[in-house]
């Protein structure tokens, strides 16, 4: 009796080593972020639905703060030899990881050495541009995309009796109606988050005119920084001039004025298509979306908007069946019902053409009115040299420099021309020294 037990054993274990019959652990996929809220349910749901989809991988999510954070611990984990396998990095850290020799895997590569199918033309070129060689060869994968739009509270419109489906277009509309909105007892006009990215790049790309030499950094890591235009130094004593009355009311470098908005204590913000949906979730009122304001007087303006948010990056030094996994999740996180649902959740853009165009025809942007207006700022008009994007070293201690300068100028601590140039003269230091540093 005892030998056909152990027989039978025997036999059990000879089965479950045939082939097919084990099944080894998922390979585990670790994903370092920076989402938070609204953004992060929706990351953490893709990845659990990823990995409801096959089980031979598992992306596991990892939050580890702020962008910068973000990108600060893994490059710290890549020197101690325990990097994670993909990193979301916001776009001012492309120059700094495309600088990373040895220490990324670049996409386009990766895709090909996994043999999955992938093909740069099926993204939006105003997406993937940003994080391409001039050659086209796509270097991270796009995610998380935005670009700045202006939010108004259509209920907050009605107080100051402006009409709440008709915002303002321009700058001196944009100025007139936040007088209005003070003078209705609106505690302030308007904000803006991420003053550098919307008062600044995004101004700069918006108006057609240079934001640094070299095609914004894009031809070369030699660019030189020249926003200290006529138009800039005038746009930002406009905002200073704004800030003595509260038209216009600074609240801080990036997120910090979000909060100025959803509470209703600002009648209009300058932020991330991306906060569409926290408002959709959170606001008390109505609000609407539109394009970005401009000045009349600049010819051909607007041109069209730069992005921001963030990409993937892989890092290097994983073996072979990791990558394979990444580049597994890459193809599903392309997928045309991904990037549909990720789209309409958040705000961010789609990466691919084909979800875009899926989004449309399901009457998504007729039911949500303002929900297609960052699509189209940024893709209605061929991008030139002035509006492609930029590509600058260090840039997020560029936009310190640059926060730190608009402040004294708000304060009245600083002549509005004095504090650009200052901003200009400091940033092109901050871009010698990296270019130094990585030659």
């Amino acid at each position: 009796m005892k030998a056909k037990m152990w027989a039978a054993a025997l036999a059990a274990l000879v089965v479950a080593a045939l082939p097919g019959r084990a099944k080894a652990d998922p390979i585990e996929i670790q994903w370092w972020h920076a989402m938070t809220s609204v953004l992060a349910d929706r990351l953490n749901q893709i990845a659990s639905d990823f990995n409801a989809s096959q089980t031979d991988y598992k992306v596991v999510p990892v939050f580890k703060g702020s962008y910068a954070e973000t990108m600060t611990a893994a490059i710290a984990a890549y020197r101690a030899g325990n990097a994670p396998d993909i990193v979301q990095v916001f776009e001012v850290g492309t120059a700094t990881m495309m600088a990373a020799k040895g220490a990324v895997k670049p996409v386009y590569q990766l895709m090909q050495d996994a043999d999955e199918p992938f093909n740069p033309a099926a993204y939006l070129p105003a997406v993937t541009g940003y994080y391409s060689t001039a050659d086209g060869k796509m270097l991270s994968l796009p995610f998380n995309s935005s670009t700045p739009v202006t939010y108004w509270n259509k209920d907050l419109f009605k107080k100051a009796g402006l009409d709440p489906e008709k915002p303002p277009k321009t700058w001196p509309e944009t100025f007139e109606a936040a007088k209005k909105l003070r003078a209705a007892g609106v505690p302030c006009g308007f904000t803006a988050s991420w003053i550098s990215w919307t008062q600044i790049e995004n101004f700069s790309a918006w108006h057609n005119i240079p934001l640094a030499t070299k095609v914004n950094g894009l031809d070369g890591p030699d660019a030189v920084l020249e926003f200290n235009n006529p138009l800039v130094v005038k746009h930002i004593t406009n905002l200073a001039a704004a800030e003595k009355d509260r038209s216009f009311d600074y609240g801080g470098r990036t997120t910090e004025p979000d909060n100025k908005f959803l509470s209703g204590e600002c009648g209009m913000t300058q932020n991330s298509s991306a906060a569409y949906g926290v408002l959709q979730k959170n606001a008390k009122f109505q609000f609407g979306v539109t394009e970005l304001p401009y000045y009349p007087d600049v010819q051909g303006a607007p041109q069209n908007s730069i992005i921001g948010g963030a990409s993937l990056w892989v890092m290097g030094g994983k073996k072979p069946e990791q990558y394979k996994g990444i580049a597994k999740f890459f193809s599903y996180l392309s997928r045309t019902d991904v990037q549909e649902k990720w789209h309409e959740a958040t705000g961010y853009l789609p990466i691919t053409k084909a979800a875009y165009q899926a989004t449309k025809a399901s009457g998504y942007y007729d039911k949500n009115p303002g929900s297609e207006v960052a699509i189209t700022q940024m893709t209605g008009k061929p991008p030139t040299e002035n509006s492609r994007g930029l590509r600058l070293g260090n840039l997020v201690q560029i936009r310190d420099v640059i926060a730190e300068d608009l402040e004294a100028a708000f304060s009245g601590k600083s002549e509005p021309k004095a504090a650009v140039d200052d901003a200009v003269n400091h940033g092109n230091a901050i871009l010698r020294q990296f270019q130094k540093n990585t030659q």
